[in-house]
């Protein structure tokens, strides 16, 4: 009977530690996918700050154009306001000369009347009495006096007036012209800088001018011209999220009737798809255009680039990588290593696009390309998503099946643990109605023992909880 009861116990033990581990599994399992939750929305909110990081300084930047704009029509203005008070103060400066010439002429005739008059007195006061020449002559020379005084009084006013109304005049063209200077000595200062900053962006430019020949010179080359168009489809890749050692391939062969198709890269989609890309643009034509000396040479070599394109494009279009790759859409991209091989074609040929859409040749640059990649991308991070879901379901599912399996199995112990119990009972009943009043008559017998038969012996009273189905683990029922 013990035996059987350590293994009940055992059972027990056994069942709350599969339990107990099925919970802490599950708590496990509800804690990692809070955090992956928790990640995402902490790179949702660090987007949206970067967002309106790019937002606000794109404002700022706006705010300073326009008071940039603002100061250059103050300046204007402050030009156009000095350059007016100069010429009133001009003007100002003509009628003060034009009033002193006038007072100084003035001054003449009166002088000249002065000299005459008092010749006549004199020539008057010789055929007069010599009584009334002396007083004659007093008042002659009282009303001359009076009348250069009056005139010196007027003089002094009309000239207070000019001094009056030229000073607010040379006072504003004093603050212009300082105003002016100090413009002038920001204006020498920023002439100074831009004379530096020319100086060594023509020194940059001859450097860049010698590296660019040398760049030239080693893009003629096949190998280093498909080397440089690789490796800008790699670094659009990378940009975009789509590495390589999970998302796209380079330098796939495929062996056909015609020979070996060799594509630069083939883009592959989350639904099996793939998208075929090659970047074996004409880059010696581009160059040839570009090193043109003439205008009319300069037209002819753009003519040969553009030729070289489409004569690329029709090529593309006849290989149809699409019956190559069964997973691939009907179309293959044509990718120009950059912008300006992309508006150089379009330029001289803008017939480019259609041609290429009939022909199921998308022309693409890096920017374009990137933003291809971009939507690849985010297509494959909602796949993960759903890959991510369609795991935790299919785990679930599998515990919830194990968990089942285990509350069967808890069950049943229960339910041997109850009849073990009940057994337990009806033995300790029969012991105390049967077996014990037959050992008590030994006492009352006189037969003497070491060790005396307790009183009773108590029943178990603790009974095995049932499993109730449908009921959730952690429920209350």
């Amino acid at each position: 009977m013990s035996i059987d009861l350590v293994i009940i116990f055992a059972a027990g033990f056994t069942a709350g530690g599969i339990l107990l581990w099925v919970i802490a599994r599950l708590a496990a399992q509800k804690e990692i996918f809070n955090q992956v939750n928790e990640i995402r929305r902490s790179l949702s909110a660090r987007v949206t700050e970067l967002e309106g990081r790019a937002r606000y300084a794109e404002g700022q930047m706006d705010q300073l154009r326009r008071q940039l704009d603002l100061s250059e029509g103050e300046i204007a203005g402050l030009r156009k306001a000095l350059d007016d008070e100069r010429v009133q103060a001009v003007e100002a400066q003509a009628r003060l000369d034009e009033s002193a010439r006038s007072i100084e002429r003035q001054r003449g005739v009166i002088e000249t009347m002065r000299t005459e008059m008092a010749d006549t007195f004199r020539a008057q006061a010789s055929a007069a009495l010599e009584s009334s020449n002396r007083s004659f002559l007093e008042l002659a020379t009282e009303n001359l006096g009076r009348i250069l005084e009056q005139t010196k009084g007027k003089l002094g006013e009309h000239q207070a007036g000019l001094e009056g109304t030229i000073r607010p005049l040379q006072e504003t063209l004093k603050r212009y012209e300082e105003q002016l200077r100090e413009m002038e000595r920001v204006r020498a200062e920023q002439a100074g800088d831009l004379s530096r900053q020319i100086q060594a962006l023509g020194a940059m430019n001859e450097a860049l001018q010698r590296e660019t020949a040398g760049l030239s010179t080693a893009l003629r080359k096949p190998q280093v011209s498909g080397s440089w168009g690789q490796m800008s489809l790699r670094r659009a890749a990378e940009l975009a999220g789509m590495a390589p050692w999970c998302d796209f391939d380079e330098q796939v062969t495929v062996d056909t009737e015609a020979g070996k198709l060799r594509p630069d890269m083939i883009v592959r989609l989350p639904n099996g798809r793939v998208i075929v890309v090659d970047a074996k643009a004409p880059v010696d034509a581009f160059l040839n255009a570009l090193q043109a000396s003439g205008e009319e040479d300069r037209k002819k070599a753009f003519a040969g680039y553009v030729a070289a394109v489409r004569a690329h494009m029709n090529g593309l279009g006849s290989k149809a990588y699409w019956d190559q790759f069964e997973e691939s859409p009907e179309l293959v991209v044509m990718y120009l290593p950059g912008e300006t091989f992309f508006s150089a074609a379009i330029e001289n040929d803008p017939g480019l696009i259609e041609d290429g859409s009939l022909r199921k040749v998308i022309l693409a640059t890096p920017t374009t390309l990137i933003a291809l990649l971009k939507a690849v991308a985010y297509g494959w991070q909602q796949e993960q998503v759903a890959t991510g879901a369609r795991e935790i379901n299919r785990l679930g599912r599998e515990i919830y099946e194990r968990f089942s399996v285990v509350a069967d199995h808890i069950g049943r112990a229960g339910t041997n643990l109850s009849k073990a119990v009940e057994a337990h009972n009806d033995a300790v009943r029969s012991i105390e109605t049967r077996l014990m009043p037959s050992f008590r008559r030994f006492r009352d017998l006189g037969v003497s023992t070491s060790r005396e038969l307790p009183e009773a012996m108590d029943e178990v009273r603790v009974t095995a909880r049932e499993t109730i189905a449908g009921t959730e683990p952690g429920e209350k029922t």
